[in-house]
């Protein structure tokens, strides 16, 4: 008997511009990796997630969004998309060192230091999507 592999799966959450967002969004995804049996990918998705809702939480005034879905490849993919079209620096290919100091700055680089990997491209409507992958 032939096993037919699941189809991939994808949710979306929509979040209003609130300081509760990111962890409403961490506390979905957990419900989501567990559902699917991906506890395994908790710790490095959990921060991809925090991370990239944080920065659309800090750099937009308007409501985002999060996207958590299973990739053809196996491996899962978290997104935010926001109404801010300006694409971060670490996702053009352009690293900045915040500096020693900083008190800030360091979130998106450690996307781009634990995810599998990852990118961005500008919306039609005004705005951006940030996405990272993790696993396989």
């Amino acid at each position: 008997m032939e096993t037919v592999a699941p189809a991939p799966w994808a949710y979306t959450l929509q979040l209003p511009h609130d300081p509760r967002a990111p962890g409403i969004a961490r506390a979905t995804l957990r419900a989501v990796l567990e559902s699917h049996g991906l506890d395994d990918l908790r710790l490095t998705a959990e921060l991809l997630t925090s991370e990239l809702v944080t920065n659309a939480h800090l750099h937009t005034t308007g409501p985002y969004a999060l996207r958590i879905g299973q990739r053809p490849e196996g491996r899962l993919r978290v997104g935010v998309w926001d109404a801010n079209p300006e694409i971060p620096p670490p996702f053009t290919g352009h690293s900045q060192d915040p500096g020693v100091d900083a008190e800030s700055g360091r979130g998106l680089l450690l996307v781009q230091a634990c995810a599998a990997r990852y990118g961005a491209y500008a919306l039609n409507q005004p705005g951006k999507y940030l996405w990272a992958e993790c696993g396989q």
